[in-house]
């Protein structure tokens, strides 16, 4: 992602922002929305192995600014994308190209993802899909072979599952897998649902698909996901955060929509840093176990996996510990 020419570690605006906060994109941006370019060894080393393996990263297809912290140094992170780069929805603020019917999944991609994973020795890994409305179950079934081929190549790392909107038969076969944490993002508040998301999305299904993961697999934390500066409301943002945590959600990232390119939804207000704060504020008053708010927060995000993994570390040496003195 590096321009030509340009020297590693300068400083370049994210894509997509504005010449300050409540004005349309154009001008000069917010300094709070300037990030590193990419670079480095670490960063280098993580390209090379996507390619090699012929895998999809979020990273670099949804065009995420922090790509440059985050693929760099010894606790570098990666968010995989399976089931192909290609969706079958036409979500207004998404940079992953659509189509109506997508190529079939890779059979060899559970292994590759295994060995990616295995290769780098993650302690967190998020893997997201594509949605594939054009798959009898969504993908759910090939999503989940990629993470028992994680847990089989590397059995101390923490998964993480982003996934589309399973309910019922296909969030079972997910969950079959058994991630140690289940991410559906909601995305907007629900007034705008419509506007930004693809029809076949609702905020009403997304939290049901929060809600089931709870029901199917106890165990597992959820998460979900909000972007700001399309048009909301405080008032809704807050309304939003009351009901993915009665939706029992334990993390909780939010962060600023930036425009992937003139074809998109415009970005309607940049949010400052402090209104981040404020919400962050009201997330943790409401219960969330975690609450990554702010400009750049993304869904996967580096620090809120650092966190995430510590809890489940924590859960999973209490069950040890509880099975040890059922046994003793």
């Amino acid at each position: 992602m590096n321009s030509p020419g340009s020297p590693t570690g300068a400083l370049r605006p994210a894509p997509g922002t504005s010449s300050r906060p409540g004005e349309r994109a154009g001008g000069r941006k917010p300094s709070w929305l300037k990030v590193p370019l990419p670079g480095g060894e670490g960063y280098a080393r993580l390209v090379g192995l996507a390619r090699r393996l012929s895998l999809n990263t979020v990273c670099e297809q949804a065009r995420c600014p922090n790509i440059g912290e985050c693929w760099k140094g010894r606790h570098a992170t990666m968010t995989l994308m399976v089931l192909g780069d290609e969706c079958t929805r036409r979500c207004r603020f998404c940079a992953v190209k659509t189509v109506d019917r997508a190529a079939p999944p890779d059979p060899d991609e559970p292994t590759h993802v295994g060995e990616a994973v295995a290769e780098m020795d993650l302690g967190y890994v998020v893997i997201t899909s594509v949605d594939r409305d054009d798959l009898s179950d969504g993908g759910a079934s090939h999503y989940a072979e990629c993470v028992r081929a994680i847990r089989a190549r590397s059995p101390r790392t923490v998964v993480e599952t982003l996934i589309p909107d399973y309910v019922g038969t296909d969030l079972r076969t997910l969950l079959a897998a058994r991630p140690d944490v289940l991410a559906h993002n909601v995305e907007v508040v629900s007034r705008l649902q419509r506007r930004i998301r693809d029809p076949r999305c609702s905020f009403e299904r997304s939290l049901d698909t929060l809600v089931q993961a709870k029901e199917i697999l106890p165990a597992s934390f959820t998460k979900s996901s909000l972007m700001v500066g399309l048009g909301e409301t405080r008032d809704e943002v807050f309304e939003s955060l009351r009901a993915l945590r009665g939706a029992g959600v334990d993390f909780l990232t939010i962060g600023q929509y930036l425009r992937p390119s003139p074809n998109h939804a415009p970005v309607s207000e940049y949010v400052r840093p402090e209104t981040f704060d404020d919400y962050k504020r009201e997330g943790l008053e409401l219960g969330f176990q975690y609450v990554a708010s702010g400009p750049l927060v993304r869904s996967s995000y580096k620090a809120g996996e650092f966190f995430a993994e510590r809890l489940v570390r924590e859960r999973q040496a209490d069950a040890t510990i509880r099975t040890t003195e059922r046994t003793a």
